[in-house]
């Protein structure tokens, strides 16, 4: 795995490396809502002949995120929202997506005790790497600093690794003078 020192937003290269492979048009898929902020970043790339399909088990999140795309003009039919864990997304996402976005962790705003888990992140991370076309990209901010986010955040290094690598390419961005406990984003483009 390549490895990239950043003094920026880890959520501003996020968005860079997922511009540049999303076209006006394209299927991408939020993987984890939250507020909606990366799910209108998706609606904005993919423009109004596009589709974003988001999955939050939250259902507020995926209220609030449908109301941040409403506001902001996005047409109903451009997105399709699921009050679902991103490990049901195999169910639900076609193959030939252009991207694929996790944020993984807590809601912010919301209850901390609530965070996605290894088992469903993988599966999940399985099944949106299925879907990609070839040159789409996954991008997986990885939050370690919470309980719970250090192992979610090794097992999803462990399988981004397992990749082979003629199938895919991978980067880990991270924060120059990082910690253990510093947030860090992982790219996986598939060949």
């Amino acid at each position: 795995m390549k490895q990239e020192t950043i003094e920026g937003s880890l959520i501003a290269t996020a968005h860079e490396v997922v511009t540049a492979v999303v076209n006006p048009g394209d299927v991408v898929v939020d993987a984890t809502v939250g507020n909606g902020h990366d799910t209108l970043f998706l609606a904005n790339c993919v423009g109004p002949g596009g589709r974003v399909i988001g999955f939050d088990l939250q259902r507020e999140a995926v209220e609030s995120a449908r109301m941040r795309l409403t506001a902001a003009g996005v047409c109903e039919a451009g997105y399709e929202l699921h009050a679902l864990g991103h490990e049901m997304m195999g169910a639900y996402v076609p193959a030939g997506v252009a991207a694929v976005m996790f944020n993984l962790g807590y809601l912010p705003g919301g209850d901390k005790q609530v965070i996605t888990q290894v088992t469903t992140t993988l599966d999940a991370l399985a099944a949106a790497f299925a879907s990609l076309r070839r040159g789409g990209r996954l991008s997986v901010m990885c939050y370690p600093g919470h309980p719970g986010g250090d192992t979610e955040a090794e097992a999803v290094l462990k399988w981004v690794d397992g990749i082979e690598a003629a199938t895919s390419s991978s980067t880990c961005y991270q924060r120059s003078g990082a910690r253990a406990t510093t947030p860090f984003l992982l790219v996986v483009e598939k060949s």
